[in-house]
C-alpha cells in the first residue's frame, strides 16, 4: 500500500468528479480452480478497488456516500477456522484506517445501505461488473440483471475513474519502473534460455518463476512461442529449432500490483539470416518512431498510422507491398501484416482499465475507433497526456489462412503483392514492445535500462 493520504486524496477528488450519490466499489473474491476451496494463487484484488482503498483481501466493499461526505470499509473478520490454515490477517478495522476510512461495517450491512439507497432514490454508481459472483451480489443487491449491468453501469463514475487512473502518480510511476525490473528479468532470462531443443513450455516456466519470486505474479499468461504470426500464441511443448524466431511476450507484476509488458523477437541460434533482418529493421524502425513523434498533445491515432505509413513504405520497398503508400494505409491493406494496434494504457492492468470499457479509456468524444479490420483493434486513439503510461507495439505478421482469404477474395489485391508473399508463409511473426512514459515535452521508456532489441545488441547478449 501506499500512505493513506494516498488513497484520502483520491477519493476526496473522486467524489469531487462524480459530485452526488453513493458509490459502491467492489473488491474480488478468491477464484476457485476444480473446487471451492481450492482457489487460484495469489489473490488479485479489483484494481479500482485498489486504487480507492488499497485493501488486499477477498471480500471487501468499498462504500463512498457522496452527499453524507462518509466512507466505510465492508467486510467480515476472519474467523479462528481460517486463521488455522491460513494465519492471523488484519482485521477489517484495520485495513480501513490504513487507507484512512473511519467506518466499517459487517457485510451483512450491505444490503441494508443499498436498500436504503434505493429507497430514497438516490443515484448508485458502481463499474461495470466482469466476474460472475459480483454479478448475481449487485442482482441481489440492486435488482439489475446481469444482462443489464454493463448498461446500467454508472458513466459519470466510469469516466471519473479512467480520468484519474489515466495519469499516473510519481509514486506508481515508480512502481512501474519496479515492474520493468521483473520484466528485464524475464526477457533477458529468456535470451540466456534459448537455444535449439528445449521446450518453448520449459523457458516460459522459467519466466513465471521469476515473476512469482520477485513480484506478485505475471502481469497476463506468457506468450513464448516460434509462430510469432499467432498474436497472442500460448507456449508448446514444441522445441525450439535453429533457423526460426522465437517470440517473448511477457511482463511481471509488483506485489504492489503495478504491471510491464515487453515484446522481444531473436533467433534460436542467436543470428539473424538477412530474410530476417529485413522484417525486423521495419518493425525496429516503426518502434523507433513512437519516441520521436509522441508527446502531451498527440493523437495516438496519428502515432499508430505515422507507423502504418513507414511499415507499408518499407514492404513496398522489399516488394510485398505497392501502389501509392497513402492510398494502402486508408484502404486498410497494411493490415494484413499489422491486424492489432499500435498499444494500449498501462497501469494496474496490462490493459489498463480495459474492463470499464475501452471507448472511454483509449477514446473519447474528439475521436472514435474504427471499423477497420486491424485499425478497429486500436485499443488507444485519444490526444495523450503528461504522465499517461503506453505500450509501443509494432509487429510484422504473415499469418497464411489471412493471406489465403485475402489472396481469394481480392482484398487489398491493388496494395499487396500476393505471389512475393507465398515465400513468407512459414516466416512467423516480429513484435518489439517497450512501455512509454509520456513526459513532459516527449516520452521515455519505463526502465533505466534496455532489454536488447537491436539486432546486433541481441546477437551479441546471445552470444556472450
Amino acid at each position: 500500500m501506499f500512505d493513506k493520504n494516498t488513497y484520502i486524496k483520491r477519493r476526496e477528488t473522486l467524489k469531487k468528479l462524480v459530485k452526488s450519490g453513493i458509490i459502491i466499489l467492489f473488491g474480488n473474491n478468491e477464484s476457485p480452480c476444480n473446487y471451492p476451496n481450492n482457489a487460484y494463487s495469489p489473490f488479485r484484488q479489483d484494481s479500482s478497488f485498489l486504487y480507492y482503498f488499497g485493501a488486499n483481501r477477498d471480500g471487501l466493499v468499498g462504500i463512498i456516500d457522496i452527499d453524507n461526505n462518509t466512507e466505510t470499509l465492508i467486510g467480515n473478520d476472519i474467523d479462528i477456522d481460517d486463521i488455522v490454515w491460513m494465519g492471523p490477517v488484519d482485521s477489517v478495522k484495520d485495513m480501513a484506517s490504513a487507507a484512512g476510512v473511519e467506518q466499517t461495517a459487517p457485510f451483512k450491512e450491505l444490503k441494508h445501505i443499498c436498500c436504503e439507497a434505493l429507497k430514497n432514490k438516490r443515484d448508485i454508481h458502481f463499474l461495470p461488473p466482469y466476474r460472475s459472483d459480483i454479478m448475481i451480489l449487485i442482482y441481489d443487491l440492486l435488482g439489475i440483471h446481469p444482462n443489464q449491468q454493463k448498461e446500467k453501469a454508472s458513466l459519470s463514475l466510469i469516466k471519473a475513474v479512467v480520468k484519474m487512473r489515466s495519469v499516473k502518480e510519481q509514486q506508481e510511476i515508480e512502481e512501474l519502473e519496479r515492474a520493468f525490473e521483473i520484466g528485464y528479468l524475464m526477457h533477458t532470462t529468456a535470451m540466456k534460455l534459448t537455444r535449439e531443443g528445449v521446450t518453448e513450455k520449459f523457458i516460459s516456466g522459467q519466466l513465471d518463476g521469476i515473476a512469482n519470486s520477485y513480484g506478485s505474479k505475471v502481469s497476463f499468461s506468457t506468450i513464448f512461442t516460434q509462430r510469432g504470426e499467432i498474436l497472442h500464441g500460448a507456449p508448446t511443448m514444441t522445441t525450439l529449432k535453429n533457423g526460426k524466431l522465437v517470440l517473448c511476450d511477457c511482463g511481471g507484476e509488483t506485489i504492489n500490483n503495478y504491471c510491464s509488458d515487453h515484446t522481444r523477437t531473436y533467433p534460436v541460434n542467436g543470428k539473424f539470416t538477412q530474410k530476417q533482418l529485413d522484417i525486423y529493421s521495419i518493425v525496429e524502425a516503426g518502434h523507433d518512431l513512437v519516441l520521436q513523434i509522441a508527446k502531451p498533445g498527440v493523437k495516438w491515432f496519428d502515432v499508430h498510422m505515422d507507423v502504418c505509413r513507414l511499415m507499408t513504405t518499407r514492404l513496398k520497398e522489399l516488394g510485398l507491398m505497392k501502389g501509392d503508400v497513402e492510398e494502402a494505409v486508408a484502404s486498410g491493406a497494411h493490415a494484413l501484416f499489422l491486424p492489432h494496434g499500435l498499444g494500449h494504457m498501462m497501469g494496474m492492468d496490462v490493459h489498463d482499465m480495459e474492463g470499464l470499457g475501452q471507448i472511454y479509456v483509449g477514446y473519447d468524444d474528439e475521436i472514435q475507433p474504427s471499423t477497420q479490420f486491424g485499425t478497429g483493434s486500436l485499443r488507444m486513439g485519444r490526444r495523450i497526456e503528461e504522465n499517461f503510461v503506453i505500450t509501443d507495439e509494432p509487429g510484422i505478421y504473415f499469418i497464411p489462412a489471412l493471406i489465403d482469404e485475402w489472396k481469394a477474395k481480392g482484398i487489398g489485391k491493388d496494395f499487396i503483392n500476393f505471389d512475393a508473399l507465398e515465400q513468407y508463409k512459414d516466416f512467423g511473426g516480429i513484435r518489439i514492445e517497450d512501455d512509454v512514459l509520456i513526459t513532459k515535452d516527449g516520452c521515455r521508456f519505463i526502465g533505466n535500462k534496455e532489454i536488447p532489441y537491436h539486432p546486433k545488441d541481441i546477437e551479441a547478449f546471445m552470444n556472450q
